[in-house]
């Protein structure tokens, strides 16, 4: 059985981007979500083994989204999905920032996905 994977994103190029490497890299079950409430819901009903959030998503960033979607879990008692944040902006005090609310991986977003793909391989 594969893996599936959610990702959330708001910049519909970007969303395009990285489905088309997962898909690229193996992966086939990738669900889709272009804001932070259409993605914690997508999160609840889908069950998905792994999340890649964008860190800036409107009204809302990826840190947000990470801990709502790990509060989620934990108030079911089923195990949380891996959560990567990923962004366009190289910050030390983000990644610390995603550690802290529960992200398993902090990743660049760059038009080379193979430390993306990296990351999701260490992850699942």
């Amino acid at each position: 059985m594969g893996k599936k994977i959610l990702i959330i994103d708001d910049n519909e190029v970007d969303l395009i981007i990285v489905k088309r490497c997962l898909s690229e890299a193996g992966y086939a079950e990738i669900i889709t979500a272009q804001d932070a409430c259409e993605g914690i819901k997508k999160a609840k009903e889908e069950k998905p083994d792994l999340v890649i959030s964008d860190t800036l998503l409107g009204s809302s960033n990826g840190f947000e989204v990470c801990a709502q979607i790990k509060n989620l879990y934990s108030q079911t008692n089923q195990a949380s999905p891996k959560i990567i944040i990923m962004t366009g902006f190289i910050d030390a005090v983000d990644a610390v920032k995603a550690r802290k609310v529960g992200a398993d991986d902090y990743c660049a977003k760059t038009s080379d996905c193979l430390p993306l793909i990296e990351a999701v391989k260490k992850l699942i």
